[in-house]
């Protein structure tokens, strides 16, 4: 697809405050599942997302959603950047 990681200038280690880690720990299991076009990122594949909140019986999908696009939206930005 021609996407690179980010250069290694990223910190190896960082926080996460607790709010966050609900979030962050289901991104990790998404992290594989991206919408492209034109061999750029769009964004993930919300149907996975409901797909494992069910599974994972999320309580409350809609905050976690929200979460989970603030990261999305960071990482679709850094992606194409690198692109572009």
């Amino acid at each position: 697809m021609g996407i690179e990681a980010p250069p290694d200038e990223a910190p190896k280690h960082f926080e996460v405050i607790p709010a966050a880690w609900p979030a962050v720990c289901m991104f990790i299991k998404v992290q594989t599942q991206w919408r492209t076009g034109f061999g750029a990122l769009v964004g993930l594949d919300y149907n996975v997302l409901r797909w494992l909140f069910e599974l994972e019986q999320v309580k409350d999908p809609r905050e976690l959603l929200e979460d989970i696009q603030v990261i999305e939206a960071k990482v679709v930005e850094i992606m194409n950047k690198q692109k572009g």
